[in-house]
């Protein structure tokens, strides 16, 4: 064998572990994208979103600028997009339902009715977010892009596998995480250490995080063995700050309602909203990924 047949040879191999790979992701999204519209089911949503999360990291490992898979990249964005507004309200939605669950059980009447009206409200948005679902995905999965899939497949992929480096990517991301990290502590020495600016800059962090995480689960096949710890390093860190994020959501959506939407009164809504505040720098305050000054 000559030595341009063995540069082919592995460029081949190279190519049809992309494919593999690329192709599983591919086939699941599909198949929970279609159980999803037939009943939007919690796990179905959430693993049809997890796998269109994990194709979005791989063709922007392969074509960083999408270039070459815009229309492909376009159409899993948009999926990605209306599988998470969906997504987002079931979390909400379940987590409110736990808090009324507590709230009855303690015998917090005036509360237990102020979460039961957040779900509820929170039960009409999603049921606009299902209906544009309902409405889009089908376009962006199954047959509407198997022929874009198989062409690009047949076409792209060779040649982008052949240029790129997943372990360098990884590192790139690893400094990027660094930088954002270094960013929060100096926020948190500052005047600014509870403000908007530090939550912002924490959720920037955090969505650092996801996407070391989601490179390492998706592209593991691709990764030196030193990267391979890296998804559940990176899921717990996501984690943690995510429930920082979730509880500051949750309550810039209450406000955004407002308390007259809901029916409470001024009092316990007032109660709520500053016991919510308080869990949100509580948790700020705790996370265990960039130290709190003081903690």
């Amino acid at each position: 064998m000559t030595d341009l047949q063995v540069v082919k040879e592995r460029q081949n191999s190279k190519a049809r572990q992309w494919e593999l790979a690329l192709n599983k992701l591919y086939i699941n999204f599909c198949d929970y994208s279609k159980d999803a519209l037939e009943a939007f089911g919690d796990e179905d949503i959430h693993q049809a979103r997890v796998n269109c999360r994990k194709l979005l990291t791989l063709l922007s490992i392969l074509d960083p600028e999408h270039l070459v898979t815009a229309d492909l990249y376009s159409a899993f964005k948009q999926a990605q997009k209306r599988l998470g507004k969906v997504r987002d309200a079931d979390v909400l939605i379940e987590s409110f339902k736990d808090r009324h669950h507590q709230a009855k059980e303690a015998g917090e009447a005036k509360t237990a009715k102020l979460l039961k009206a957040v779900i509820r409200h929170q039960k009409v948005k999603r049921k606009k977010y299902r209906k544009k679902l309902a409405a889009e995905l089908p376009k962006l999965s199954g047959q509407a892009l198997n022929g874009q899939w198989e062409a690009f497949l047949s076409r792209d992929l060779e040649g982008l596998a052949a240029k790129k480096d997943a372990n360098v990517v990884m590192r790139e991301l690893e400094v990027a995480f660094e930088q954002k990290k270094k960013a929060c502590k100096t926020v948190f020495k500052g005047p600014e250490a509870e403000s908007k600016e530090s939550f912002d800059a924490l959720h920037e962090l955090r969505i650092a995080a996801k996407e070391l995480r989601y490179t390492a689960s998706a592209a593991g096949f691709a990764l030196s063995q030193k990267f391979h710890a890296h998804e559940d390093i990176y899921k717990e860190i996501q984690e943690q700050l995510g429930i920082i994020n979730d509880k500051r959501i949750w309550l810039e959506i209450l406000q955004s309602i407002g308390r007259e939407e809901l029916g409470a009164g001024r009092k316990v809504w007032t109660e709520f909203t500053d016991s919510l505040s308080a869990e949100v720098l509580e948790a700020l305050h705790h996370n265990e990924v960039v130290q709190f000054p003081g903690n």
